[in-house]
Order: structure tokens, then C-alpha cells, then sequence
């Protein structure tokens, strides 16, 4: 197999798992984890910059607003709205009583969405940094919150294998489906498309589905264990996969045919992928190992 993607970069400083990251361009990465420290990398030196904070409990989830303020959900429910700029923290929430899992910013509609262990769904204004909805899904951990092209639609992924769909004027549901035993683990809506959606289960499968419809389209066992992540990048040619079972896969969209696996003899992640993310010509990961890795993305179209 040809390879299409090397490592590029590698950041081996947590103590401890990185569970999240959020991406403010090709060379500038947040990530945080187990050790309780949210740092700021410059991937292009492959060094920290100058922006550390160290938070109450564990983080299991980031979000970037505006590229100046970052949301911190931590394994207790707590949230925190910091501006990166100023060092400052500007709002402190404890309105989630368990971690919140999932975070994802609505940049149209200027709204936070966060998704918590209990499976509320919880709905914060970006600009006020104030709670509009607290909506109970009764759908056990929401892991992924995924947006469309437009974000006239959200899919949530609960650990009943249910994957709700929301209109996002009123957050009025319009559809679910089952589509995981165990649960849904990772989320993503092909760029430009308002309906499909692929989803991540804990059963180690890729589904292929109209979100609008519930139609499944394709049914893919990608990997041996839990899918923690999915992305496309900018044309939607291409996609990545990352998992528990250590491995980053990356697809062809069109044919769901698999181009490239990295794991540990590629020098990838020898334990758990829980984060990946697709900017430009790079692939970003993070995992259990501690280590963040910016791949290369050489020969794809």
C-alpha cells in the first residue's frame, strides 16, 4: 500500500492521557487530559507556547470560540469559559452534575453545545456565555456532537446506540435512530452534505446514514474497538477514523475503501486514539500514550 501519510511532529510532555484537543490553525493545537492541564503547543517547533492552565479535576473536552476563548469541560461537570488572550477565566458553570464527554460551538448560530455522562444536552449562548437549554435526553453518556454543512441540523450520540437529530432554531428533535450496540463513540457529517452522516460505535463499526431519514446507506467493521473519532477534511474526499485499538485509519469516502492504517510501526500511538482532527495538509492526534502527533499528508488529492 502506497503510503500517503508520515509523521511529522511529535509533543511528548503530559504526564499524563490526553483525552481532547482543539485545533486554532496548522501550527497551534490546546490540548488536555488526565494530568489536568490545558497547554497551548506551537506544532511547527514542536514546542509549548506561552499560555498553561491547570484545572480543578481531569479534562474530557475542549472547544475554541472565536479563537480566543476556550471552554473546559472537566470529569465533574464543571465548564469553564477562559479568555486566551487576556489569561483570564470569564464565566464558571456547574450546571452538568457529571463529565461533560462532547463539546461543540455553533459558529452561525453563536451557541455552545455540551453533552454530559447523564445525557443532558445543555445549550450556552458564546456571547453572554449564558444557558439557553438544558435538555434531558435520558440517553445515557453523549460522547459526539456532530454539526451539518450549515448547521441547520445537530446528530447527538448517546450510549443507548440511539443518534438523535435536532433541528437548531428551536432544538426540536426531527428524527433518531439505533445505530450502535453499546453506544455511539464519535460523530461526523460529510463536508457539504446536509444529511449524511457517519457514525463510530463502541462495536468497532463505521455506519454510513441519512440523518434525515434514518436510512443506513453502509456498514463498515473498521476497527477491533471503540471508534473515539472521526474526521474529513476540507473537500470530503477523504476521512480519518481513530480508536481504542491504537490505529488512525484514513479513507477514501467514495469507495469507503481504506488508503493508509498508522499504528505503532509507523511510529503512531501505542495505546488508545482519542482525538483526531484534519487541518490543511496535516492530521493531528492525540491518545492514552501522552503524546500529540501531527501527520503529514503528502499524496492525497
Amino acid at each position: 500500500m502506497e503510503q500517503l501519510v508520515h509523521k511529522h511532529t511529535e509533543i511528548r510532555q503530559h504526564s499524563m492521557a490526553i483525552y481532547d484537543m482543539v485545533i486554532a490553525n496548522a501550527d497551534v493545537v490546546y490540548t488536555a487530559g488526565a494530568d489536568k492541564f490545558i497547554v497551548r503547543w506551537k506544532l511547527d517547533l514542536g514546542i509549548q507556547d506561552n499560555f498553561t492552565i491547570k484545572a480543578d479535576f481531569p479534562v474530557y473536552s475542549l472547544e475554541l470560540i472565536r479563537n480566543e476563548i476556550i471552554s473546559i469541560g472537566l470529569n465533574n461537570g464543571h465548564l469553564h469559559f477562559i479568555d486566551v488572550v487576556q489569561k483570564q477565566e470569564l464565566k464558571f458553570y456547574t450546571q452538568h452534575k457529571s463529565a461533560i464527554f462532547s463539546q461543540l460551538h455553533l459558529t452561525q448560530h453563536n451557541l455552545l453545545l455540551t453533552g454530559d455522562a447523564e445525557g443532558y444536552l445543555a445549550v450556552w449562548d458564546t456571547h453572554s456565555y449564558k444557558l439557553q437549554l438544558f435538555i434531558p435526553l435520558a440517553c445515557g453518556k453523549i460522547r459526539s456532537i456532530a454539526a451539518n454543512h450549515d448547521e441547520s441540523r445537530i446528530a447527538v450520540g448517546g450510549q443507548d446506540g440511539i443518534i438523535r437529530v435536532f433541528e437548531t432554531t428551536y432544538f426540536n428533535e426531527i428524527n433518531r435512530f439505533f445505530a450502535h450496540n453499546d453506544g455511539v463513540s464519535s460523530l461526523a457529517f460529510e463536508p457539504h452534505q446536509s444529511t449524511k452522516l457517519v457514525s463510530g460505535g463502541k462495536d468497532g463499526y463505521l455506519r454510513i446514514w441519512n440523518s434525515d431519514s434514518g436510512e443506513k446507506i453502509k456498514a463498515i467493521p473498521a476497527h477491533h474497538y471503540a471508534i473515539y473519532g472521526i474526521c474529513f477534511n476540507s473537500t470530503g474526499t477523504y476521512f480519518a477514523t481513530c480508536s481504542r485499538d491504537k490505529s488512525i485509519k484514513i479513507w477514501e469516502n467514495a469507495s469507503y475503501s481504506v488508503l493508509q492504517k498508522l499504528e505503532a510501526k509507523q511510529g503512531g500511538h501505542t495505546h488508545s486514539v482519542n482525538s483526531i482532527k484534519w487541518i490543511d495538509q496535516y492530521l493531528i492526534s492525540c491518545g492514552d500514550d501522552r503524546r500529540l502527533i501531527r501527520w503529514k499528508l503528502d499524496n492525497l488529492r
